[in-house]
């Protein structure tokens, strides 16, 4: 194992130190448990954009049907939280393999305005369906008690399940990511004719790296009604899409932390300004995404990882 393996292996043990250490060392909850469904809704998207090279305009639908599923689900059916999330999840999943079924056929800029054109759709149920409250969204969504023992009304016990939830996803998406499948989807991102010259069945592959990242962003979403309370309308909005993008590409598409670090920057400057310069923190950061696109073009993970290649090549000769 070289040095920045091991370096990298340090890095995410003494983070996950911290996150388990945060309720004790003055980190507000709730904000870590935001961040932390949006770092998870990140990596979903990382996995269809970074690993397949699919770029979605509608992952916002699985995010925000996802909300709407759970929320409705605790709140007017008394429905247990680990069914609620599980349902929402699986409801986001059979949305984007819809999605995908009519988008993976095209490519480029089609397979885009395909996604956002039936996120809007989604969108639009949303705001007229009778059980989703119209604009003012699901509120006061109860946490309710995970398999009917464990408060989650509790900061400290949604916390803790939130973050164990994280863990295993990202550890799955790196499973999957390191996997044959996942190897054949990088080849799919690199060289897509080469790959079906190969005899791969190109469509199902994507199909299923589809479905597979709705399914994840549906998970997050699921767990962000749960932890705020409320599911609203900009959960499902276009907007809400082009903030996960905003999140992938400024912590580096392709790569496994990056994602997790552009939300936390993206939510730690929403947190920080908001109540100072209000909605011009929009402003503040989309300024912030242009510095880094032109300075990182990689992203700032997916930079650190070219200087440390660039670096190992120097040495090596």
């Amino acid at each position: 194992m070289d040095t920045f393996n091991k370096i990298t292996r340090i890095t995410y043990l003494a983070l996950l130190a911290l996150a388990l250490a945060a309720p004790f060392i003055g980190l507000y909850p709730v904000f870590v448990m935001k961040l932390l469904c949006f770092a998870l809704f990140a990596c979903a998207f990382n996995l269809l954009l970074g690993f397949t090279g699919l770029l979605s305009f509608g992952h916002a639908a699985f995010f925000g049907s996802a909300a709407y599923i759970t929320g409705w689900f605790v709140k007017s059916q008394n429905w247990t939280p680990e069914l609620a999330i599980l349902a929402g999840a699986i409801g986001a999943g059979l949305i984007g393999l819809v999605v995908g079924a009519v988008a993976i056929r095209r490519q480029g800029i089609y397979f885009a305005m395909i996604t956002l054109a039936i996120a809007q759709m989604v969108y639009f149920v949303c705001l007229q369906a009778p059980f989703t409250g119209g604009e003012d969204g699901l509120q006061g969504v109860p946490r309710g008690k995970l398999f009917g023992i464990l408060p989650l009304v509790s900061d400290t016990v949604m916390y803790y399940f939130v973050v164990t939830v994280f863990v295993l996803c990202f550890l799955s998406i790196s499973r999957v990511v390191n996997s044959p499948f996942g190897q054949v989807l990088k080849m799919i991102r690199e060289n897509e004719p080469r790959a079906i010259s190969l005899g791969y069945q190109v469509d199902r592959y994507k199909l299923l790296a589809f479905v597979l990242s709705a399914t994840l962003a549906g998970l997050a979403g699921s767990m962000k009604t749960l932890v705020m309370g409320f599911a609203t309308l900009s959960d499902v909005h276009w907007s809400m899409s082009g903030e996960v993008i905003l999140m992938t590409l400024l912590g580096g598409v392709g790569t496994f932390f990056g994602p997790v670090l552009g939300s936390a920057i993206v939510i730690g400057l929403q947190n920080m300004l908001a109540d100072k310069v209000g909605s011009w923190v929009t402003v503040i950061i989309g300024v912030i995404f242009v510095i880094c696109v032109l300075a990182f073009r990689k992203g700032v993970v997916g930079e650190l990882q070219a200087f440390r290649v660039r670096r190992r090549d120097a040495v090596a000769k």
